[in-house]
């Protein structure tokens, strides 16, 4: 079925979304408006998955455990995000909703002049919560 899927796609001319280059470190920040929330607020669902034993990349600090996760977001012309790709960490769901959660910061908090093409830039999150 997804085979079908995919080929009807390449027949109708649509092409595959583009995938950001494998070093990140060449990318620039996101260029926020304004700053979004740091993801402390957002830490409920991590902490969650690490509980449940679904995620174990979460690492101990001396206020709890924290767990970071890089992405690449693609932002096109006008500012508005196109694509969101985190660094995989063995954590899919996680990956998944860090992904959700910038898709939403950004959109209507990129600088609109940020950009004239599809440009590839990076961000994180960082989620925490006590032991």
């Amino acid at each position: 079925m997804i085979t079908a899927i995919l080929l009807a796609a390449q027949l109708a001319g649509a092409s595959p979304m583009p995938m950001p280059p494998q070093d990140w470190s060449t990318l620039h920040p996101l260029p926020y408006s304004r700053d979004p929330d740091d993801g402390a607020n957002l830490s409920s669902f991590v902490r969650a998955e690490v509980k449940a034993g679904r995620c174990t990349a979460a690492t101990p600090s001396p206020q709890g455990y924290v767990l970071k996760v890089d992405l690449a977001v693609l932002v096109g012309p006008g500012g508005q995000p196109k694509r969101v790709v985190p660094r995989a960490i063995a954590c899919p769901s996680v990956e998944q909703y860090a992904a959700g959660l910038v898709s939403s910061m950004a959109r209507g908090n990129i600088d609109p002049g940020a950009a004239d093409a599809d440009i590839w830039y990076r961000t994180s999150l960082t989620f925490s919560w006590p032991a």
